[in-house]
């Protein structure tokens, strides 16, 4: 050892604490199994110091006839007791992080609790020789005081002990307590911290999670149910309704396909009739915006089914209007027609039916007519690497045939009949001289070519190659070392 350390051990000791204390705070939270490494080095040679010159932290500390070394080394010793607890907490810290992630941190802070606990009791036997029994008899009674009066409080530690172990959820899963649902952000020894879909922060106490009715919709982690609940007039067929409410499940391409979604009747009563329709899709954060696309749908197909969603006052009945009429007040496109437009151009639309699997433009293929979806599901299909692809399906409302109709330009896709569907078809020598005259129109359909050629390009384009960094690591990686 260095003449120097063994001249002036204690100094050496001391600035060791100190140097143990700056480079844990500046070395970052990312390079972790380097601060414990540089701990565990540091704990070494203070330890090896103490030894060395005869402070040995089993023993009560030397130097008796000196009474300031004697309290010098005496602290040094007790510090040499609370340096191994940290050090051993810190090790067994980094050991669970790895098996068991964030979810341990409780057991992690109750194991490091007893492990200091324990160094305490040693330091005061083993350095200042005092008499443990006594001092354990003392701090029991101590406790029981304690424990009764934070009683509430030891509830909930234990409860988040049960709760860490049983593991009815954990970090990042979407629950529901009590019916506060949220993500859960932090389990700690009091409570159980939810971030609500509103955005705002719900703390519950471990001890009431622990005996509430808990629903982790997370689990399993791979599909989350959904359901939409619609109501219709009781005078609609059923069978017409839940084929209509089926047609709009198959147009929903989040939901999957296993398990199966379903419709089902709920409840009748004298001014409408309740359908649900359930399903599940892949990942919590496409529930919202998977509910809303199938209520749309839902909607849409119900339209074409000529069945409405029922209204708290149901007004007069409509006069009744032909299939082609009623679709372009639905249209996007063509609502802004008026009325005798409207009266006119539904003359010179056609119907066409198409079964499933049957194709309704191919790609490549210049259209020379509009098609506009009256009821039924269209896929689109594009092509990626030689192999063909869903891209999207449409609905009722929606049009197939814009770019042939706006630029003589082939169709970007394959659109084929998922389901049976109806089709009205508009021929081009009549449409022309509809958008040179309705110039809000020809836009109209501009932006939704544009649009489809965008999304198009997005989803066939190749990604870009992330490039491999090459180095020592890797290359030792590539060999299997």
């Amino acid at each position: 050892m260095p003449s120097f350390i063994a001249d002036h051990p204690m100094l050496c000791a001391v600035a060791l604490i100190l140097i143990d204390i700056a480079v844990w705070r500046l070395i970052s939270a990312n390079l972790a199994n380097w601060k414990l490494a540089a701990r565990l080095v540091i704990f070494a040679v203070f330890s090896a110091v103490l030894f060395n010159d005869g402070m040995n932290p089993m023993q009560a500390a030397p130097y008796a006839d000196d009474t300031t070394l004697h309290l010098a080394a005496t602290a040094l010793q007790i510090g040499w007791w609370l340096f191994a607890a940290r050090t051993l907490t810190v090790l067994l810290g980094a050991v669970m992080m790895q098996r068991v992630g964030h979810t341990g941190r409780l057991l992690q802070d109750l194991m490091g609790a007893v492990i200091f606990l324990i160094a305490i009791i040693a330091a005061m036997a083993y350095v200042l020789d005092l008499p443990v029994k006594g001092v354990l008899a003392t701090s029991g009674a101590v406790a029981i005081i304690v424990g009764l009066a934070l009683q509430s409080t030891l509830s909930d530690v234990f409860s988040g002990i049960v709760l860490n172990t049983t593991k009815p959820y954990q970090i990042d899963d979407w629950i529901s307590i009590d019916g506060t649902e949220g993500r859960v952000t932090d389990i700690d020894w009091r409570a159980t911290r939810l971030q609500t879909s509103q955005g705002s922060l719900a703390v519950i106490p471990n001890s009431l999670a622990a005996k509430a009715k808990i629903i982790n919709f997370s689990r399993p982690a791979d599909m989350f149910g959904l359901a939409v609940s619609l109501q219709v007039s009781p005078h609609a067929r059923p069978q017409t309704v839940i084929e209509a409410l089926e047609r709009a499940m198959q147009g929903c391409r989040p939901l999957l396909a296993q398990p199966a979604p379903s419709v089902a009747f709920k409840a009748s009563t004298g001014s409408g009739v309740e359908y649900e329709i359930s399903g599940f899709v892949p990942a919590m954060g496409l529930k919202r915006e998977t509910r809303n696309q199938l209520y749309d749908l839902a909607y849409r197909h119900l339209q074409a089914a000529g069945v409405g969603l029922l209204s708290a006052t149901e007004g007069s009945t409509p006069p009744a209007v032909s299939g082609a009429r009623a679709l372009l007040e639905r249209s996007s496109i063509f609502s802004t027609l008026r009325q005798e437009e409207k009266d006119t151009f539904s003359q010179n639309m056609t119907l066409h039916t198409y079964r499933a699997g049957e194709m309704i433009l191919a790609a490549g293929e210049v259209s020379d007519h509009l098609f506009i979806i009256e009821s039924g599901v269209v896929s689109v299909l594009l092509i990626k690497d030689g192999h063909k692809f869903e891209a999207g399906r449409m609905g009722p409302g929606e049009v197939i045939g814009e770019s042939g109709i706006l630029s003589d330009q082939a169709a970007l896709a394959d659109f084929s009949a998922k389901t049976y569907c109806t089709l009205y078809r508009i021929e081009n020598e009549y449409l022309k001289p509809c958008l040179d005259a309705r110039h809000d129109i020809g836009e109209a359909m501009k932006a939704l070519l544009d649009f489809r050629r965008h999304a198009a390009q997005a989803l066939t384009e190749d990604a870009p190659v992330v490039p491999v960094k090459k180095g020592f690591i890797q290359w030792l990686r590539n060999r299997g070392l």
